[in-house]
């Protein structure tokens, strides 16, 4: 075991005994205390500095999302695949890799975990995985809300047996769940026989994926364990899923609980000091003033999602208004120290609508969901209560929901469209995403999603890989302009040090038909004067502008990106159809 100052150790032993207190005051927090730094005693940081936040992530830092099996070639496992196109793809445009649920699962594509320690042998072994994450720093999911039904847990939970017995959620059906908050229309409760008899356990999700009771102290400790585990075997980066309804109290929401807040802030301080460059990512996706209060006062989420970002901004470009968007980007609080946010269109799920409350009306919502539709969209619900139910999320390919707007429908702007949005998103303050899928320019896949009975499937395609080498090899393919476009454009951003997620960031309203953003890299420790203004046209029609009406005090001007070319403070310009500019200059105001 390492050597520790005496009151380092202290520290971290008074840290996480309060976080326990929080969570089970009813409890011997000092015994829990002991078995928490029982497992990571070995790994724990003799140090006890702290770590300038701005080296947590830069602007160099981008994030791809895929499942492990997204690419698929017959003489290699999945996860080699996987790794093969890292390497010849992108291994010099992103640092971060996001493999969703890489374990044995029964159902949701890995969202119904089987066994925590094992790599689903479909996709290849822990070899794979740590091959990988010698190469990119790797991010997995934490499934801790629940497990599946066919796990050992609860296997054991049937019958009686330890491990499981006491580790999931049993209620009386006749209690009062009427304020319970869920994304889905399926019955909460499950009947399952037991040797105690007939017993109701809880399943937010589906009946196949259990959830689990952190009342019990050893479910947590349990969770410590696989958190240890995974540091061992490379994982850097935890995103917490659908962590917001990890804690039941009957009579209440069952979301955002307290115990569930001090639970992540329990994790943050023990992956932290294992390794401070470790991250924690919460996937919260509710309205925006729920989700930002993962961040805590600095000491929870390192990272949240931006749920929001993919409605909004869907629903800016198919309708050339940027308001309501602007209004969102407006309202979000300056980030923490230690903290940032995770930027993204798409992801393997389909784009939530409960971020848009407070921004869009309701026939604005409904507006956005017929369009979609028109598209080729599904539309998944959420119970409201036992008779009514509500739009929860729109299932759609990216490159699909991209193809018109509401006035023309399908038109000859899909690529220009869609290649702003994404510029959009890698100018904003945080960490960029990519779902491989939108990388690729893959379109919806409704063979996939009617074989699984999934909406979400339609959004899950898997390549073929040598198909999708040759698309992309091809220049008159899609797929070919979408990946080359978005290379050029993050490779742009990643030298900029304005871009970086801490530097600072001003939403400039000028006009329903523009975006404007202004980043600045003086918040960061060397305070540079380096300055871009970024200027989007987000309708099918030219817009005309003055760059002076909108630049900010201090910004005279400089090098748009884009074009190469000078622009000055009294420059007229037409913007062409989802046409932009990054004007790359100074900010004359730093001290």
């Amino acid at each position: 075991m390492k050597s520790f100052a005496p009151d380092h150790l202290k520290q971290i032993k008074d840290r996480v005994c309060a976080h326990f207190e929080k969570i089970y005051p009813k409890k011997d927090c000092s015994v829990l205390t002991q078995k928490a730094l029982e497992i990571f005693k070995q790994d724990i940081s003799c140090s006890d500095d702290v770590s300038d936040d701005t080296l947590k992530w830069s602007q160099k830092d981008i994030i791809l999302i895929t499942y492990g099996n997204t690419l698929i070639d017959k003489d290699a496992p999945p996860l080699k695949t996987l790794h093969h196109f890292l390497n010849v793809y992108l291994k010099e445009l992103i640092s971060i890799v996001h493999i969703l649920p890489f374990f044995p699962y029964s159902s949701d594509e890995g969202f119904a975990v089987m066994d925590y320690y094992r790599v689903n042998p479909s996709l290849g072994d822990w070899e794979d995985i740590q091959a990988i994450a010698e190469d990119f720093r790797l991010m997995s999911d934490l499934v801790i809300n629940h497990t599946s039904s066919r796990s050992t847990w609860f296997e054991n939970f049937k019958k009686g047996r330890h491990p499981g017995r006491d580790y999931y959620v049993t209620v009386d059906p006749l209690s009062d769940l009427s304020q319970v908050i869920r994304p889905r229309t399926s019955p909460l409760l499950r009947e399952v026989k037991t040797p105690e008899g007939s017993r109701h356990v809880w399943c937010t999700f589906s009946h196949d994926q259990v959830d689990l009771n952190f009342k019990n102290p050893d479910v947590l400790i349990e969770f410590l364990h696989i958190v240890k585990f995974y540091l061992e075997k490379g994982v850097q980066v935890f995103r917490l899923d659908a962590v917001a309804f990890l804690w039941k109290e009957l009579c209440t929401t069952c979301l955002h609980l307290d115990q569930t807040h001090e639970i992540i802030k329990l994790l943050r301080t023990l992956v932290e000091t294992v390794n401070p460059q470790t991250l924690l990512i919460t996937e919260t996706n509710v309205p925006s003033e729920e989700n930002i209060s993962y961040l805590g006062k600095g000491d929870e989420a390192h990272i949240i999602y931006n749920f929001p970002l993919p409605p909004l901004l869907l629903n800016t470009m198919i309708t050339g208004d940027s308001q309501a968007l602007v209004q969102w980007m407006t309202s979000v609080p300056h980030l923490l120290p230690g903290t940032s946010c995770l930027n993204f269109i798409a992801s393997h799920d389909g784009i939530g609508l409960r971020p848009v409350e407070g921004f869009l009306s309701q026939a604005e919502t409904d507006r956005l969901v017929g369009c979609m539709k028109s598209f080729g969209a599904k539309i998944s619900t959420r119970a409201l209560n036992e008779q009514q139910s509500n739009p929860y999320e729109i299932n759609i390919s990216l490159w699909d929901a991209f193809k018109g707007t509401i006035e023309s429908q399908p038109d000859q702007w899909q690529l220009e469209r869609f290649v702003c949005a994404h510029a959009v998103m890698l100018c904003l303050q945080g960490i960029p995403a990519f779902y491989i899928h939108s990388l690729l320019g893959t379109p919806n896949d409704y063979e996939r999603m009617e074989n699984l009975q999934n909406n979400r499937a339609i959004n899950r395609h898997i390549w073929e890989a040598q198909k999708l080498y040759r698309n992309l090899e091809e220049k008159d393919s899609h797929h070919y302009k979408v990946f080359a476009a978005l290379r050029w454009l993050i490779d742009l951003r990643k030298q900029q040090s304005a871009f970086h997620p801490q530097s600072g960031q001003s939403i400039i309203p000028v006009d329903s038909r523009m975006v404007v953003i202004y980043r600045t890299a003086q918040s960061l420790p060397e305070k540079t004067e380096e300055a871009i203004l970024c200027v989007y046209n987000i309708t099918q029609k030219p817009v005309s502008c003055e760059v002076g009406a909108f630049s900010p005090t201090g910004f005279s001007g400089g090098l748009d990106l884009m074009s190469k070319k000078k622009i000055k403070i009294d420059d007229k310009l037409e913007l062409l159809p989802y046409s932009f500019l990054w004007i790359k200059g100074r900010n004359l105001t730093v001290n």
